[in-house]
């Protein structure tokens, strides 16, 4: 009975971070629709998704993450500005280039190190969080508390892409068709460099990229392999890669993950279940998944309704 209900609860979690993945290629706009009012901002029952996607500024209080990385919110966001030497945000329309201001600060350190060690002209930003964080109305049920970024493992270009490019632009797949190993043709040597450099920042807990890629870095990651423990196979994450920091020291109220253990996570039994074929083809489920509000205001911690009711902070 146990093995079944693995079963079943893997093909789920496939399916669902299948659909999230799409999520996060889908285009934007250069001229996104603003959100609707809502006719019952109090609803109890309304998710909490609602209300923070329709917050434009982060509050106006000190910096403080909330919660855990997926039940949530963060106070005093910073914004990762949209151009820098080494760095291009993405999917602007998103609005979602917020967060703690350590992981701005450790993102754009990485920039810088991925220009020196693997020659790119710099990084794409993805998705970090909403101003206020909290629950996304897609694309990710983590990222709630500023801690988590998404970074696209296509280099960024040698010029200033417009907003244009920024919204409809594609991630280059890293990952075969048959999805058992990493294309050969996009992924380099510099993309080791620079899941390294990341890997290798002491704030940060966990990477997650696809199992192909994890497969890939095993092989290749020559000297000091201590980094590979932090680098963890998840679904999807196979155009981008997932930071994710530890809570921020004298953050009473972040409630982080235990640090990764195990060693390097690179021997055969590792890596055996994300290749299965059950877990790279997954079946759909036999009904289709009910739409669901999520989870609602008061299920997130009660310090995320005053950061939620708080003043926008001056831009």
């Amino acid at each position: 009975m146990k093995s079944r209900l693995s079963i079943a609860l893997a093909l789920i979690a496939a399916t669902v971070v299948s659909a999230t993945a799409a999520l996060a290629q889908d285009k934007g706009s250069v001229d996104p629709t603003p959100l609707p009012p809502l006719a019952n901002p109090n609803d109890p029952k309304l998710g909490a998704k609602e209300l923070f996607a329709r917050k434009l500024l982060p509050a106006a209080m000190p910096t403080r993450s909330i919660g855990s990385y997926a039940r949530g919110c963060i106070a005093g966001a910073e914004q990762m500005p949209i151009n820098g030497d080494t760095w291009q945000v993405m999917r602007l329309s998103r609005n979602r280039n917020w967060g703690h201001p350590d992981l701005i600060a450790l993102l754009k350190r990485l920039s810088v190190k991925a220009h020196k060690d693997a020659g790119w002209p710099g990084i794409l930003v993805g998705d970090i969080g909403q101003p206020r964080g909290g629950p996304a109305l897609s694309g990710h049920a983590s990222h709630q508390i500023g801690l988590d970024a998404d970074i696209w493992l296509t280099p960024m270009p040698d010029h200033m892409l417009s907003r244009e490019e920024r919204e409809e632009t594609s991630a280059v797949m890293m990952v075969r068709p048959d999805r058992l190993d990493i294309d050969p043709q996009v992924f380099t040597p510099g993309h080791l460099m620079v899941l390294r450099d990341a890997a290798q920042e002491p704030s940060v807990q966990r990477i997650f990229v696809n199992a192909a890629i994890k497969k890939a870095l095993c092989r290749e990651a020559k000297g000091d392999r201590s980094w590979l423990e932090k680098i963890r196979p998840w679904w999807g994450h196979d155009y981008h890669f997932h930071i994710r920091m530890a809570c921020p020291p004298g953050s009473p109220d972040c409630k982080g993950q235990t640090p990764q253990s195990g060693g390097e996570g690179c021997k055969p039994a590792d890596l055996a279940y994300w290749f299965k074929d059950s877990i790279i083809h997954p079946q759909p489920p036999k009904e289709p998944p009910k739409p669901s509000h999520g989870i609602t205001l008061a299920q997130l911690p009660a310090a995320c309704k005053a950061v939620l009711n708080a003043p926008d902070a001056r831009q």
